[in-house]
């Protein structure tokens, strides 16, 4: 005869053992609801999916890495994919930045190879994924020469400078078999996963209208020109934008106020947080949109408007409203608690939702404690940006923000942009990716720039 397998005191000691495991997993699970504010059901499926998540690189299975542009932010990406593989090169205009970032990835006295044009770190073979972290007109060119090199890209939002460049990154993508994650890492935050899922399964009724406060930019001058600094290859930082004397206020930092070189605030913060009313939303993109300036640049300084309201129109109806907000730090993750904090609400037949990095609300909190139901829509799951452009690199499976997706991203963010710099209403067809009826041909002048030579398409073949 047989012998069973399991006998009474196997299965007691199972039970007991999975009840131990369950009341720890639940204990987790409070704990961090009592941190994050985040209702208990959806950290249990966190949790649970967490759990089933592909396993972290060995020793022997971490990519080359190479950072192009070492600014803050590009060192504090690097720093996080080190975690997933090796920093082995550099690459920037600025040496002194770029000595920085030698000093902050050396490791056990090795130190990374710098390179002051990336194009010569996209020759070696053992460097696997690039890090862009440029400034936004440096982006197309950089995404364009990895993907043609063979390398897979961790690229900096927004995805490109003009509408049109977004096509030709696609196809660089698509054509090579790379894999490409933008840098709007608000899609792998759970607060911003929970509110967008909450609005796709109507939590809130039909939704009607969403609003985005974005930190207002930057509204100073004028500016005077000064001697290049001796570090600096300024034609080079310059690149495709016109050429133009140096004055410091439009290098580094504060480049993102220059339309030469980015989109205001609109394109800066408004990646992120647009971006995330684009997911709720879940349609391709606006069909109309208008905009109002409440203040006009200094002459002589920055140029991009700093005030803003934009507006948009869906084909189903719902508007999105874009407002800036002085009482933020436009440079900080965090917000003046005594004025509009920057985020996005979310206004449906029933209710509404506010999201934003520090916190979750609705009109009631039963909105957010009830759980979904099994056959809810469920959004892409990525809990960390980096980790998940990772296991991506390994499974050559489309990560949370692929191209496409960075794309009509950064396209909605550039709508508002040329709404602003034309002051008129504005006809979108996303299919054709050009504007329609009264005031096209204005506005389908700023789809494409003219580069400088020679930093157009052909710098990155």
């Amino acid at each position: 005869m047989k012998p069973c397998s399991d006998t009474p005191r196997d299965l007691a000691a199972s039970r007991f053992r999975f009840e131990i495991s369950r009341r720890s997993f639940l204990r987790r699970c409070s704990l961090a609801a009592a941190a994050t504010g985040l209702p208990l059901w959806f950290l249990e499926r966190e949790l649970a999916a967490a759990s089933v998540r592909p396993k972290k690189l060995s020793a022997n299975d971490r990519p080359g890495v190479a950072l192009v542009g070492c600014g803050g932010m590009g060192k504090n990406d690097a720093a996080n994919a080190s975690g997933f593989g090796d920093v082995l090169a550099l690459a920037d205009v600025d040496e002194k930045r770029a000595a920085s970032a030698v000093e902050r990835f050396t490791v056990d006295g090795k130190a990374p190879q710098v390179y002051a044009d990336f194009r010569r770190l996209l020759e070696r073979d053992d460097i696997h994924v690039i890090v862009n972290a440029t400034p936004d007109h440096w982006h197309t060119l950089v995404n364009i020469a990895a993907a043609k090199a063979h390398k897979d890209i961790y690229g900096e939002k927004p995805l490109t400078l003009t509408i049109d460049e977004g096509r030709h990154v696609i196809q660089a993508v698509r054509d090579n078999g790379v894999v490409l994650q933008t840098g709007t890492q608000q899609r792998s935050a759970q607060r911003f996963r929970l509110a967008c899922e909450l609005v796709r399964n109507e939590r809130i009724g039909k939704l009607k209208e969403a609003s985005v406060w974005l930190p207002a930019g930057l509204r100073e001058g004028p500016f005077e020109t000064a001697s290049v600094p001796r570090e600096l290859n300024w034609d080079f930082w310059v690149g495709q934008a016109p050429k133009v004397e140096y004055v410091p206020e439009r290098c580094h930092r504060t480049f993102r106020f220059w339309y030469d070189y980015s989109g205001g605030t609109m394109t800066d913060w408004g990646a992120h947080h647009n971006d995330i009313a684009y997911w709720a939303i879940g349609l391709v993109a606006p069909r109309e949109v208008e905009a109002r300036r409440m203040s006009e640049p200094i002459p002589g300084g920055y140029d991009a408007y700093s005030d803003y309201e934009v507006n948009y129109t869906y084909a189903n109806g719902v508007r999105l409203r874009i407002h800036t907000t002085k009482d933020d730090d436009i440079f900080g993750k965090h917000v003046n608690p005594k004025g509009q904090p920057n985020g996005i609400r979310f206004e449906g037949s029933e209710g509404w939702i506010w999201v934003n990095r520090d916190r979750i609300e609705a009109s009631d909190p039963g909105l957010l404690k009830a759980p979904l139901p099994e056959n809810a829509v469920r959004l892409y799951n990525s809990s960390n940006h980096m980790e998940n452009f990772f296991d991506c690199v390994r499974s050559r499976k489309l990560p949370i923000c692929d191209v496409e997706t960075g794309h009509r991203s950064a396209t909605m963010c550039h709508l508002g942009a040329i709404a602003l710099r034309t002051g008129r209403k504005l006809t979108w067809d996303a299919q054709q990716e050009k504007f329609v009826g009264e005031n096209a041909k204005q506005a389908n002048a700023h789809i494409r720039r003219e580069m400088r030579q020679p930093y157009d398409y052909s710098f990155a073949s």
